[in-house]
């Protein structure tokens, strides 16, 4: 049985058709273009004081970063950041950091620098300093950061992760979102790692 020579134009509109069906389902899927992440990561809403967040691969578990005031607004002077998780993962629940993560990982030393401002900086990476301060603009306490001479009011941070151990992620940057404090525009550097 001899079998017939394929149609060079049927073969091209049958991957051209694979090829346009599998984007579809992968955009279907809600996989953000431009983020090499296969994740689609929510927004965490309706946090009073919710300063920054953090998330990363390999899941949608995300930090939250909240200012911690006591009933006149003002931070508590030896713990003015509150650090937990919101589980998406888990139905949303809320979730305090266990001791590893606070001590190695997630964790925010703080050092008061002034009246009511702190320099933050994550337990795993002590090389980039954050600073805590208010506003002169909308009087509210903001997290602030300086990446490639720009200062940011600090919304988010994203972590990418490629594989390593629990002790030694391989991050291959870390990415900061907020806004450019020269002009107010929305702005993302990254970092190498």
């Amino acid at each position: 049985m001899k079998l017939a020579k394929p149609n060079p134009r049927l073969l091209l509109f049958f991957w051209l058709f694979i090829a346009l069906s599998f984007s579809e389902i992968v955009n279907a899927q809600g996989v953000e273009t431009g983020n090499p992440s296969p994740l689609k990561f929510p927004t965490p809403t309706g946090i009073a004081n919710q300063l920054f967040y953090l998330q990363r691969d390999p899941n949608t578990n995300t930090i939250i970063c909240e200012l911690n005031v006591d009933n006149d607004g003002v931070p508590h002077k030896n713990e003015p950041i509150k650090v937990y998780w919101l589980r998406y993962g888990n139905k949303g629940e809320r979730e305090e950091l266990n001791y590893i993560q606070r001590k190695f990982a997630y964790g925010i030393q703080t050092k008061a620098i002034g009246d009511d401002e702190y320099e933050l900086r994550f337990v795993s990476h002590k090389k980039l300093p954050m600073y805590l301060m208010k506003s002169a603009d909308d009087k509210k306490y903001h997290v602030y950061v300086t990446v490639n001479n720009k200062k940011i009011q600090l919304d988010r941070i994203f972590l990418r992760i490629e594989g390593g151990s629990f002790w030694l992620p391989n991050v291959k940057y870390v990415e900061l979102k907020g806004t450019n404090t020269a002009n107010k525009a929305k702005i993302t550097e990254r970092i190498k790692v």
